[in-house]
């Protein structure tokens, strides 16, 4: 299975907003950009909300028919390992194979020198075409990422073989290695790309992870020229390792947590133009937002939902945000007390918490907060389910908006 060029993963935690999605993506075909839309959502996220892939696969089915979107549509086992995967397997096409957890453990002593020992070519300064610097390699530094990585992109391999045994389809597969401590460098890329050559794995997108912060629903924390100049030569080295390890011709980047990085768009956008490349970018949790920014500017007991949804979230800050640790940077300080906003009006929550950094009512820790507390609202089922219903045509445009105008436009539209 062939994944296009632009890719972007969905993610909808309660599966309400598959038509508004949808329709960002025929706005943009509309346009002249054809995005493939790749519904996503994690073993955890079903785990939280009660949901099973099953229901995944009905949205985007649904959504694509009653919308009569003709073009190919995905849907992703989000960040799945052996443990989860088996559940996903009937009702995705898409499997992003998490392997971060792997990163560091050290495979057969034996497997490492020989991949030391049959990729001994690389060793040297490398030239790679459209990067001025050459990428270097000597023997220790490609014995130790062996020693790193060869367990990692291993435990993929018997990912990947394990769903193949069981799925006759074809399935795109992604592996991810973003969820670790240290992003990797150029040089730790190509003799990864090396590794799943060797293990035989026809991955057409990789997530590896860029310097810098990519907190949830916020933007980029750190130094965009770093990022420039590490996306730019991820995408040379992905270039180098199709032409001379056989990799899929389609193989591109995959950026997760990449909504709402504004400061990065213009970045990927420059560089995907001047390599004529694709990507795959993850916005999971924007919708969940938007449905809440709905529901406030709706008043009434949609308002109402939306103050209790936080005044219950901060009581159990730890507990939600222990989870997601790694990717929010919340200051409790600077969180408004939730007695306060149970006397904000509807504009004022959603000034708050719409992601317009223009904006002086916009709180950065507030939408964090929420990012993380979808549990809550779904531990008030039918009653949270039902306001979205009652207000879908207010939170539907807004969804359908920041997905098209904030997202999709910087990254691809003139």
């Amino acid at each position: 299975m062939k994944l296009q060029t632009i890719s972007m993963g969905i993610g909808d935690r309660f599966g309400k907003q598959g038509n508004a999605q949808l329709k960002a993506m025929i706005l943009a075909r509309e346009q002249g950009i054809l995005i493939a839309p790749v519904w996503n959502k994690s073993f955890r996220e079903h785990q939280i909300i009660g949901t099973t892939p099953e229901t995944v696969r009905m949205e985007a089915d649904s959504s694509v028919k009653s919308l009569g979107w003709k073009d190919a549509y995905y849907v992703d086992a989000d960040h799945i390992n052996m443990n989860t995967v088996d559940d996903f397997i009937p009702f995705s096409n898409f499997f992003t194979m998490d392997v971060a957890d792997a990163i560091g453990e050290k495979a057969e002593q034996t497997d490492i020198q020989a991949f030391a020992d049959r990729h001994s070519s690389l060793i040297g300064n490398l030239s790679i075409r459209n990067l001025t610097e050459k990428i270097k390699i000597d023997s220790d530094f490609l014995y130790h990422t062996a020693e790193k990585y060869l367990f990692a992109v291993q435990e993929a391999g018997r990912i990947y073989r394990h769903i193949k045994g069981r799925k006759p389809e074809p399935f795109v597969t992604e592996v991810s290695m973003d969820e670790t401590d240290s992003p990797q460098s150029p040089q730790e890329l190509l003799l990864i790309l090396a590794m799943i050559h060797a293990e035989e794995l026809p991955v057409q997108t990789i997530a590896p992870k860029f310097s810098g912060r990519f907190n949830k629903g916020v933007d980029y924390v750190g130094n965009p020229d770093k990022f420039a100049e590490e996306f730019e030569a991820d995408i040379a080295v992905i270039e180098h390792a199709v032409q001379h390890f056989g990799l899929p011709a389609r193989l591109k980047l995959s950026i997760h947590s990449g909504s709402d990085k504004f400061m990065l768009y213009p970045i990927i956008r420059r560089t995907i133009r001047k390599f004529q490349a694709g990507v795959h970018l993850k916005t999971a949790g924007t919708s969940w937002l938007e449905e809440l920014i709905g529901l406030a500017e709706s008043g009434g007991e949609g308002l109402q939902i939306a103050k209790d949804i936080y005044q219950t979230a901060f009581g159990r800050f730890d507990e939600l945000c222990k989870p997601y640790f790694t990717v929010i940077d919340i200051d409790a300080g600077r969180l408004p007390d939730p007695d306060n906003v149970q006397q904000w009006s509807g504009r004022q929550y959603a000034d708050a918490l719409r992601h317009d950094q223009t904006h002086p009512e916009y709180n950065m820790h507030f939408r964090q907060l929420l990012h993380v507390a979808y549990k809550v609202a779904a531990e008030k089922g039918d009653l949270y389910l039902n306001a979205l219903d009652q207000n879908q045509e207010v939170v539907s445009r807004h969804v359908t908006e920041n997905l098209l105008k904030r997202h999709i436009k910087p990254l691809f539209i003139d």
